[in-house]
C-alpha cells in the first residue's frame, strides 16, 4: 500500500475522499482507488462476465494504487457515487441565439458542479454595440457573455473546493477581437476564464507581408474595419507579456488533424487546450506517471519499455470504460461522446524522468527521448484502441472519420497531455511534461484559500547518493527555490537541476513540439518566462510556435499577476522538513 505524503493526503482528503453528511472523512486512498477500479470495471459487464470484470478491476486498481497511472479528478471523484459525472473537458455551443446560451449556461453549472472544464467559441455572437433588426437595442457582444459565465461558475466555486475552470476563445477576424485580447488587462476580471485568440494561417501569413487585416462579421460576413496585423499582434503579444493573456490556438493545424471532419470544424478546446473538441463533444483524460517506468542496469537507470506497455494497454482499457458507465449531463453531450469515444492518454513526471536519467531538460537528447517516449506511448494507445474495435465494435460515427474506410478502430483519439494539476500531487511527481517549477516552492489555491509547500524529494537523495549534501546549500534552496550561481555545486548538478525559470523558452516549446507530433489531440503547455523577459521574447515564441505547427501556445512571465499559483521558494516557513532530514 503506498505511503502518502502530506501534500497528497491534504489533496486526497479535501478534494477526493468520500465524506459522511458530517464532513468526516469515510475513505481510506487504497479505498478510493477500490471504488474507483470496480465503477470503470463494471463496463465490461456490456461485453463479458463477472469473472472479466473481476480481472479487470484488479488490474486497473493495481495501476492507480501504485501510482502508475491516474484518471482525471471528475472520475476519482465521482465513480461509484450518485453523480458518476466522469469527464474532465467539455465544449459547449454558443450561437448568436439567447436560447442556446443560457442552455450552455445551465450545463456550466451542472458540470462544474461535478469538477468538469468548459471550453466556449463566442466568434458567433453579434459584435458589441449593433442594433437589432426591428428595435433601438443593441447586441452586448462576447465579452458580456463570458462575464455571465465567469459569473455562474464563481457561485459554484464557492460550493466546493475544486476551482471551476473555463476557456473562451474569439476568432482574429471578429470585430470585438481588440476588446477581447485586453479583456483580462484587468487582473481581477475574468477570474475563471483562460483565454484564447484563435488565429488562422492567413492572419499569420498577413501579418508576415505586413499587410492590413479584414475584421468580418460573423453573421452577414461583410467586411467591418480594416487593421493592420501588426497592430492587432503587438496587441496580443503586448497583454500577454502583462497578464500571461491571451494565449494562441492555431486553429487551422488543429482541423488539419481532426478526426471527423465530417461532422463539423473543431472551433474550440477544453480550458487548458489539450483536447480540441466539436460543440458538447466530453472527453475522459488520464496519465501515465512515467518516472516511475525506470529500471537499473549496470549500474545505470533505462526505461522498462515492457513494464510502460502493459501500463498503456491497461489504461487505454481504462479510459473506454470509463465512456460506457458516465452519466452525462446532457442528451447532446451524450450523443456527441459516444458517438466519437474521444479519449485522452498522457504523461506525468516527465522531467523527473530525465533527472533519473541524468538528462538535463535543455539538452537534444532529453527532446529526442521525448519523441521516442510518447511516439511509443501513441503507438502502443493506437494499437489497444484496434484490438477494442474489435472486441467491442468501432465508434459509432466512425465512417465519417479519417480511418474510414481501411481502419476500424475504437476511439476517435487516444492521446492527450494535460497539465495533470492535482493527480501529480497525489502521484507526487511532476506535472505533465513540465520541468520542475522551482527545487523549494508554495502552491496557492490547490485547495481554494490553502498554500501547500514543496521540498523536491529527488534533489534532496541526490546530494545524499552523491555526497554533495549540506545544511548551508539546504537553506539557501529553501529561501530561493532555486540552485544560483553561487550555490557550491559541481556545474553537472546545476545543469539537471535547471528550472522552469532558468530554462530557455525555446526547450520549453522543444519539449511541447516533441510531444505534440505524436499526440493524437493536443498539448498544455506553459512556456514559463522570468520576470525580466522581453515583450520580443513572446514576439518570438509565439510566431515559433505556428511556424513549427503546434495546436497552441500559452506563455506566463513570473510575477505578471498578482494571484499567481506557484511561488518560487520557501518564505516565512521553518528551514527544516521531513524530506530533508
Amino acid at each position: 500500500m503506498t505511503k502518502f505524503s502530506e501534500n497528497s493526503t491534504k489533496v486526497l482528503e479535501e478534494l477526493y475522499l468520500e465524506r459522511d453528511e458530517n464532513g468526516t472523512t469515510q475513505e481510506t486512498p487504497a479505498a478510493l482507488f477500490k471504488r474507483v477500479s470496480k465503477h470503470i470495471a463494471s463496463a465490461e459487464l456490456f461485453w463479458g462476465d463477472i469473472f472479466t470484470a473481476e480481472k479487470w478491476e484488479k488490474q486497473f486498481f493495481e495501476i492507480m494504487d501504485n501510482l502508475l497511472f491516474l484518471p482525471n479528478s471528475p472520475t476519482l471523484m465521482n465513480a461509484g457515487k450518485a453523480s458518476r459525472q466522469l469527464s474532465a473537458c467539455f465544449v459547449l455551443p454558443i450561437e448568436n441565439s439567447n436560447s442556446i446560451i443560457f442552455s450552455s449556461l445551465q450545463s456550466v453549472e451542472t458540470i462544474q458542479q461535478t469538477g468538469g472544464g468548459t471550453g466556449f467559441n463566442f466568434s458567433h455572437i453579434n459584435p458589441k454595440n449593433e442594433f437589432f433588426n426591428t428595435s433601438e437595442q443593441t447586441y452586448n457582444g462576447p465579452i458580456s457573455y463570458m462575464k455571465m459565465i465567469d459569473s455562474a461558475t464563481e457561485k459554484v466555486r464557492h460550493n466546493r473546493k475544486r476551482r471551476g475552470a473555463n476557456i473562451g476563445i474569439l476568432d482574429i477576424s471578429h470585430p470585438d477581437i481588440e476588446e477581447f485580447i485586453t479583456s483580462k488587462s484587468d487582473k481581477e476580471a475574468l477570474n475563471n476564464f483562460n483565454i484564447s485568440v484563435a488565429v488562422s494561417d492567413e492572419f499569420m501569413k498577413t501579418l508576415e507581408r505586413n499587410d492590413d487585416w479584414t475584421l468580418i462579421h460573423p453573421q452577414t460576413k461583410e467586411p467591418i474595419k480594416k487593421i493592420h496585423a501588426r497592430l492587432l499582434w503587438n496587441k496580443i503579444i503586448e497583454s500577454a507579456w502583462h497578464t500571461g493573456d491571451p494565449g494562441l490556438i492555431f486553429i487551422d493545424t488543429i482541423n488539419k488533424q481532426n478526426a471527423t471532419p465530417l461532422l463539423g470544424v473543431i472551433e474550440s478546446t477544453n480550458p487548458c487546450g489539450e483536447v480540441p473538441l466539436l460543440p458538447n463533444e466530453s472527453c475522459n483524460l488520464g496519465s501515465i506517471n512515467v518516472s516511475k517506468f525506470i529500471k537499473k542496469n549496470n549500474g545505470s537507470y533505462e526505461i522498462d519499455w515492457h513494464k510502460l506497455e502493459d501500463v498503456v494497454t491497461i489504461a487505454i482499457r481504462f479510459l473506454d470504460n470509463v465512456i460506457e458507465v458516465n452519466n452525462y449531463t446532457s442528451a447532446a453531450i451524450k450523443n456527441m461522446s459516444l458517438g466519437n469515444r474521444k479519449i485522452g492518454l498522457g504523461v506525468m513526471g516527465w522531467a523527473e524522468l530525465l533527472i533519473l536519467l541524468e538528462l538535463p531538460y535543455d539538452s537534444d537528447r532529453a527532446v529526442r527521448l521525448a519523441g521516442q517516449l510518447m511516439q511509443f506511448i501513441q503507438q502502443q494507445s493506437f494499437d489497444t484502441s484496434v484490438l477494442l474495435a474489435k472486441e467491442r465494435g468501432v465508434f459509432p460515427n466512425w465512417d465519417k472519420s479519417i480511418y474510414f474506410p481501411h481502419q476500424p478502430i475504437r476511439n476517435a483519439t487516444r492521446t492527450g497531455i494535460a497539465p495533470t494539476g492535482t493527480i501529480s500531487i497525489i502521484a507526487e511527481t511532476s506535472s505533465s511534461i513540465e520541468p520542475l517549477f522551482a527545487l523549494a516552492y508554495q502552491k496557492q489555491h490547490v485547495l481554494y484559500d490553502e498554500t501547500l509547500t514543496f521540498i523536491n524529494p529527488l534533489f534532496i537523495n541526490y546530494l545524499k547518493t552523491h555526497h554533495l549534501y549540506s545544511a548551508s546549500i539546504i537553506e539557501d534552496i529553501i529561501a530561493e527555490g532555486v540552485i544560483t550561481e553561487n550555490t557550491s555545486l559541481p556545474y553537472s548538478v546545476k545543469e539537471l537541476f535547471k528550472t522552469a525559470l532558468q530554462i530557455e523558452p525555446d526547450w520549453h516549446l522543444c519539449h511541447q513540439l516533441a510531444f505534440q507530433r505524436f499526440t493524437d489531440n493536443a498539448v498544455s503547455k506553459t512556456i514559463n518566462l522570468p520576470e525580466d523577459a522581453s515583450i520580443k521574447t513572446v514576439d518570438e515564441i509565439y510566431k515559433k510556435a505556428w511556424l513549427q505547427k503546434a495546436k497552441g501556445i500559452t506563455i506566463f512571465r513570473y510575477n505578471s499577476k498578482g494571484n499567481q499559483v506557484m511561488l518560487q521558494g520557501v518564505k516565512n516557513e521553518p528551514t527544516s522538513c521531513e524530506v530533508c532530514s
